[in-house]
């Protein structure tokens, strides 16, 4: 192996994706059993590779050489094999700061909050120090500031998430409530599936400013493969030409494990265009009322007839708790899914909003349970048109031809990205 990522699991790894975009060919995913780990480093039989969990610190001992910033962090994420001599790097510290910088987040003179007491955090509090932050506090279960006295630093003006809270499959749980820190500035959430965590959104809708762990990894994957090919550390800002391909390499990345999120009345041409979408994006295609149907081994009518809305609402519900928690799909909702908001809170973490208008006199009621005749279509359609608006991201007209439709969305949905 000449390049490779070694660790245990490995199974959804980005890493062979983020090192082809820097031009690292022939990257290998070799995951490793803890026993395997000292005859590895023993052979080395590489040139360079990555280390994950649970490895980075174990790898420490059986190196020649040890960068400072991997010192102090007490890991190690990057190694080369330089003529025999192995040298351990950490590029972590290096993608976290270059994702606050990118997002215009400063650290010098501030208080900052650190969630969480692994690794991750070991990594956030090093770059806190190293950039000058007035105060580190730790925040962990059972420590000596924890969950239960976080009113003791509602003074913080950055916050990171260093902790698994909000991550998939649990994605609409977050590990604070921003409204108890009124002084806070800057939010830093290294969880990156899903793409925005309830955190972020929180943060978002505050207008705090906020970074996300996705540009960490691609920057910190960017810094890697300039040591893989350079054999030293080379630091480097968003405003530079490698910056700017670590900025893309994740703008890629996002596109692609982004979910199209289409939402519109009943019969208004989702699953058609739908279809037709997924095709154009290389993305698969998901109908929410068809996973309802598998789930309960009954037709919408069906359910309707037995249990009554409540009864489809909850099976709803639960569909669109498990597909919005996947990514690099193209989603049709049913046409009421977006009436409760934390099923739309859902699909956003994930998702990208399309509205796909069809004008009434188009709509068929043929069965269409909550929409029998023109006068009930009409009234819903009033009550639930705002909702839609406020979810998407792009509108698109499906009067007529359903290509056209999705040719229109996929161009909307690339623009969003800059392409």
């Amino acid at each position: 192996m000449k390049y490779g990522l070694i660790g245990n699991p490995l199974g959804h790894s980005h890493s062979p994706y983020l090192h082809g975009k820097f031009g690292i060919d022939g990257y290998e995913l070799h995951p490793l059993g803890k026993d395997e780990l000292e005859e590895f480093f023993k052979r080395r039989e590489f040139s360079s590779v990555n280390v994950t969990i649970p490895y980075k610190r174990d790898v420490m001992p059986l190196l020649d050489d040890i960068d400072p910033t991997a010192a102090e962090c007490g890991a190690v994420n990057t190694v080369v094999n330089n003529g025999g001599k192995l040298t351990g790097y950490n590029t972590d510290v290096f993608g976290m700061d270059f994702a606050l910088k990118a997002a215009d987040i400063t650290l010098n003179g501030k208080k900052v909050v650190v969630l969480g007491s692994g690794g991750t955090s070991h990594t956030a509090c090093t770059l806190a120090r190293k950039s000058g932050a007035e105060r580190v506090t730790v925040v962990s279960r059972t420590g000596e500031f924890n969950y239960d006295n976080l009113h003791l630093l509602s003074d913080a003006q950055v916050i990171v998430n260093a902790t698994p809270v909000g991550m998939y499959p649990a994605i609409d749980a977050r590990p604070v409530d921003l409204d108890k820190f009124p002084a806070v500035e800057g939010v830093f959430d290294a969880v990156y599936n899903p793409l925005r965590t309830e955190f972020v959104l929180q943060a978002q809708r505050k207008g705090i400013k906020h970074a996300s762990g996705l540009l960490m990894l691609s920057a910190q994957a960017a810094a890697a493969a300039k040591i893989f090919k350079e054999g030293k550390y080379v630091p480097f800002t968003p405003d530079t030409e490698d910056g700017k391909a670590a900025i893309c390499a994740c703008r890629d990345l996002e596109e692609k494990l982004t979910n199209v999120v289409l939402c519109g009345m009943p019969s208004s041409g989702k699953t058609t265009v739908g279809k037709l979408l997924a095709g154009m994006l290389g993305k698969t295609f998901v109908d929410t009322d068809e996973e309802i149907c598998k789930a309960t081994g009954k037709t919408i009518p069906e359910i309707f007839a037995e249990g009554g809305e409540p009864v489809f609402r909850k099976a709803e519900s639960d569909v669109v708790r498990e597909v919005a928690a996947r990514q690099g799909l193209v989603i049709a909702t049913g046409g009421g899914a977006l009436l409760n908001p934390k099923n739309a809170e859902l699909l956003k973490a994930n998702g990208y909003g399309v509205f796909l208008e069809r004008d009434i006199e188009l709509l068929s009621t043929e069965g269409r349970p909550l929409s029998k005749n023109a006068e009930t279509l009409r009234k819903m359609y009033l009550e639930r048109l705002p909702i839609y608006k406020n979810f998407a991201d792009c509108e698109a007209d499906n009067n007529g031809c359903a290509e056209i439709t999705a040719a229109t969305v996929k161009e909307k949905y690339y623009e969003s990205f800059g392409y």
